[in-house]
């Protein structure tokens, strides 16, 4: 049955069947028939404290290319909400070398790191990029690189200096050079995007006039693996983002749904209604050996293993009303982890293993909250009416959600500790059901 425009976990009489799946539809996304048209637009909403000075200097000769390193890796930093970009002031020439810099100038700006750097046309047709962190304290270099790039690579070459950068002054990985997906919906039509964690080059993988739900980035990157109603009934399918293959996962009688990665990419754990009712079974990443995990007589569904794969959290009814248990990744000592408020959904293990990410319905509203496993505290990240699927970035700063704003599915991330925010939106009609890749295997 609908509630509130979200869907609830029930029991179809006339066939017999339970359908687990509606946690992870929730508001089914949909999406444009251009890509283009599916894009995605950041908008800042909330900083943190303690943000960082920091001022990052248009590279030398930038401006003679289509992509300007220092722009993109200024609206990284800033969006990150750890840094305060400074203003440059009226400092002229700019320096692009260490001995043309007057370090009492940026000092007495309040520039406690400064960005500089050149960008050079070599003759063999590609671009060297070269970036020198300074340390205006210390009066010293923190860190410099130089890339070899082809032009159509900029972009991703100032992902990966905000990414340096990002690492070396706050100690945690950055995430610029990672990717997200995410479903967007046009008038019939649905489409599977992947874009930069910026929102720029996204392309769809798949589109169909029937939903696509619950995207899964596998742990090294190559693959997605998604719930598709394109025959008019819910398959599990992975696609080969290399190759631009797919092929079927679960392709069983009654529900085939949720699906999630084991942290060695070999198998996933899945929900499968075969026997009968929604279980949590693990399959190998071939789609083969199918071995059942939960016994419980109820709904379960929506698995998320912990990062070192010793534990599965999932959602089950099996006390009455939807709430998220823990168990071991052979199905043993199932442990109940929600007890506030009759409806608790869609578990997210955090990267370090140390929380959980969850949809929480209380006094109506739909929000994010976070749970500390060691002190089992929740946090309410959100104070919005309809958010769901959550994913952790990669490093575990930022969730990303799915939220509805005006009547319309965006897109939205806040930081761990609430105080960072940011909306997603689209020209699409609809963005929903965000899944954020993980670190490149290249860092």
């Amino acid at each position: 049955m609908k509630n509130n425009g979200r869907l609830d976990i029930s029991r179809n009489t006339r066939s017999g069947n339970l359908w687990p799946w509606c946690f992870a539809a929730g508001l089914l996304l949909c999406l444009c028939s251009a890509t283009a048209r599916a894009q995605l637009s950041i908008e800042i909403i909330g900083g943190g404290g303690d943000q960082i000075p920091i001022t990052v200097l248009p590279l030398a000769d930038e401006e003679a290319f289509p992509q300007r390193i220092s722009q993109i890796v200024s609206a990284d930093l800033t969006r990150s909400g750890r840094f305060k970009l400074q203003d440059i002031g009226s400092v002229r020439p700019l320096p692009s070398e260490p001995n043309e810099v007057n370090y009492r100038y940026w000092k007495n700006r309040g520039t406690q790191t400064l960005v500089i750097g050149r960008v050079v046309q070599r003759t063999d047709g590609k671009v060297e990029v070269r970036f020198r962190l300074l340390d205006t304290s210390k009066e010293a270099q923190a860190v410099g690189y130089a890339y070899t790039v082809v032009t159509s690579q900029m972009r991703a070459i100032a992902h990966k200096i905000a990414d340096v950068i990002y690492e070396k002054l706050t100690g945690e990985a950055g995430v610029f050079s990672t990717r997200i997906a995410y479903v967007a919906r046009f008038p019939q039509r649905y489409e599977l995007h992947v874009a930069d964690a910026d929102g720029a080059n996204s392309q769809f993988i798949l589109a169909h006039n029937e939903p696509i739900i619950s995207p899964a980035w596998s742990p090294d990157g190559t693959r997605i693996a998604y719930v598709s109603f394109e025959q008019h009934r819910s398959i599990v399918f992975v696609h080969n983002l290399v190759d631009g293959t797919r092929r079927v996962l679960a392709a069983y009688e009654g529900i085939n749904s949720a699906p999630a990665w084991a942290p060695d990419s070999k198998k996933l754990a899945i929900a499968l209604s075969k026997d009968g009712i929604s279980q949590i079974y693990m399959i190998d990443a071939d789609g083969t050996d199918p071995t059942r995990l939960t016994n419980s007589g109820a709904i379960d569904t929506e698995p998320s293993f912990s990062p070192d794969g010793k534990y599965i959290l999932f959602t089950s009814d099996r006390g009455g009303t939807p709430q998220i248990y823990r168990m071991s990744v052979t199905g043993s000592n199932v442990e109940r982890m929600t007890f506030e408020g009759s409806y608790n959904v869609t578990p997210r293990y955090s990267p370090d293993g140390k929380s959980f990410a969850f949809i929480q319905r209380m006094q109506g509203r739909y929000s994010l909250a976070l749970m500390d496993l060691a002190t089992r505290q929740t946090q309410i990240l959100t104070d919005t009416q309809l958010d769901g699927s959550p994913a952790f970035a990669p490093n575990g700063r930022l969730i990303l959600y799915a939220s509805i704003v005006g009547g319309r599915g965006i897109l939205a991330a806040v930081s761990s500790d609430g105080r960072i925010k940011q909306r997603i939106t689209s020209s699409a009609q609809d963005v929903r059901e965000p899944a954020w890749g993980p670190l490149a295997a290249n860092r």
